[in-house]
């Protein structure tokens, strides 16, 4: 259920092909590595730094400002770490058997933008929502503009907040996404500037640092 979310056509000839029922040692010790750095990241990084983070929204009265922001970056990567470790486990539970997932993750914290985060993180539920939810809106518009395209890549984000659950903090957290998804796309196409790459991902990681918060967090009062 966390992923990566596979496609039948990609999935049913792999399970079909003979040669992949056979046993085969390199994807056998490949499948292990893969799942022992999956555990690592879970049970050493993420469970880590879980310990600071149930600490911190279960107190955050007493926190000052530089713990709120301790806490909130540990969030974030238990987050990275926790699901990406899930998603090594199971790409690596697959190459025991000879199965190919697909890339889930690509060094997400390292975008440069919110575009390029959504083109890093969590890569087949980005897939999904376009091909599922975006492109068919769109290809049902009379009239395709720069403005409706806005509007729609905004909803999905929306949605993409209820995936997560039935809570008004993932539809902030999915609108916020959508929002800056609207506003990158407005600076590409209406202003000619290019910010420095590291001060580009700067204010990416620490937007979508913000963002979480509301994703870890039980009210809007947390």
């Amino acid at each position: 259920i966390a992923g990566p979310i596979v496609k039948y056509n990609d999935m049913i000839p792999q399970f079909e092909n003979p040669k992949n029922q056979l046993i085969n040692k390199n994807n056998i010790i490949l499948g292990l590595i893969v799942i022992i750095i999956g555990l690592f990241k879970k049970v050493v990084i993420a469970d880590t730094l879980s310990i600071n983070v149930d600490a911190g929204f279960d107190n955050y009265l007493d926190l000052n400002f530089i713990e709120a922001w301790i806490v909130s970056l540990s969030f974030t990567f238990q987050l990275y770490f926790d699901f990406s470790g899930y998603i090594d486990m199971a790409t690596g539970s697959a190459i025991l058997f000879n199965i190919r997932l697909p890339q889930n993750f690509d060094s997400p914290y390292k975008a440069t933008s919110l575009i390029n985060f959504w083109q890093r993180w969590h890569i087949t539920l980005s897939h999904f929502l376009t091909n599922y939810i975006y492109f068919p809106w769109a290809k049902s518009l009379k009239n395709v503009n720069f403005l409706n395209t806005m509007i729609i890549t905004f909803l999905v984000f929306v949605v993409a907040g209820f995936w997560h659950g039935p809570s008004w903090l993932y539809v902030i957290f999915g609108s916020l996404h959508g929002l800056g998804l609207v506003v990158n796309h407005t600076f590409r196409r209406f202003l000619n500037y290019r910010m420095n790459s590291l001060l580009a991902c700067f204010f990416t990681f620490n937007y979508v640092n913000i963002t979480f918060v509301f994703f870890r967090s039980k009210n809007i009062e947390d």
